[in-house]
């Protein structure tokens, strides 16, 4: 489905990047990994027949971002795909708490490293007529409380993506965004610490998907196989949500 395909992922760690590293993988891609925290040796042999790069990179960083791409495209010659994933969600505030501080940085990973990765990407999605991912939230769309600045982020993500897909559809790159709900990854798992009423939060989070309990990150990566794939090339411009239909409607969730 992505045979040879060069494919630069952010946040290609833990939670649904490293699932969107092992689908992409199993789909025969080449898959190149930003990361501040590289691959662990244990991962490295998980996915060790496959061709890669496992690159250190800090995403708030410009030169950092530069430099990866550089090493992409010395090995490679091209890329055909990015995905912005790389996020943070820290720290769960109403606006008014959070500091200076808190605000830039969750800026900085959150959006400002989609600018880098397409600003040293962008030539050679041109030349191949690849295609842009990037992972957002359901919360972009419907709002979430105490979470302000990262529902700003993933709001601003839906709106970017919509702008970049219309900008590069000339070159006929397809941009496109994926919003998941509920996914037990490490990043939600730490959101849930900080919420007041963490003896509870499991259940809610169980009950906030009409298709079932929460899912892992695999759900999120098939999702986005397909948007990198041929078979969504008639596809730009999209916020597709893998929530379980967790934006539908009024539910009862928490008894």
């Amino acid at each position: 489905m992505l045979k040879d395909k060069v494919i630069v992922i952010t946040g290609g760690s833990n939670g649904i990047g490293w699932e969107c590293v092992k689908a992409y993988v199993n789909a025969a891609a080449i898959v190149c990994i930003l990361d501040k925290n590289p691959l662990t040796e244990d991962q490295l042999e998980e996915i060790k027949t496959a061709e890669k790069l496992n690159l250190t990179c800090n995403l708030a960083y410009e030169e950092q971002v530069s430099n990866a791409f550089k090493a992409v495209t010395e090995k490679y010659g091209r890329i055909d795909a990015i995905h912005n994933n790389a996020a943070i969600a820290h720290p769960s505030k109403s606006l008014d708490e959070t500091s200076n501080l808190e605000w830039d940085l969750l800026m900085n990973i959150n959006l400002k490293s989609i600018l880098y990765t397409t600003r040293y990407g962008i030539e050679y999605l041109k030349q191949s007529e690849g295609c842009i991912l990037n992972t957002s939230s359901v919360v972009g769309s419907i709002g979430q409380n105490n979470h302000a600045v990262y529902v700003a982020t993933k709001g601003a993500i839906n709106a970017l993506t919509k702008a970049m897909a219309l900008d590069y559809a000339p070159y006929k790159i397809r941009v496109n965004a994926v919003a998941p709900a509920a996914i037990n990854t490490p990043t939600l798992q730490a959101w849930s610490e900080e919420q007041p009423n963490k003896n509870e939060i499991e259940k809610y989070l169980n009950q906030l998907q009409p298709l079932g309990n929460m899912p892992a990150g695999d759900v999120i990566a098939d999702a986005c196989t397909f948007l990198l794939s041929d078979a969504a090339r008639f596809i730009t411009g999209t916020i597709l949500p893998v929530s379980g239909g967790a934006e539908l409607g009024y539910r009862a969730l928490i008894d």
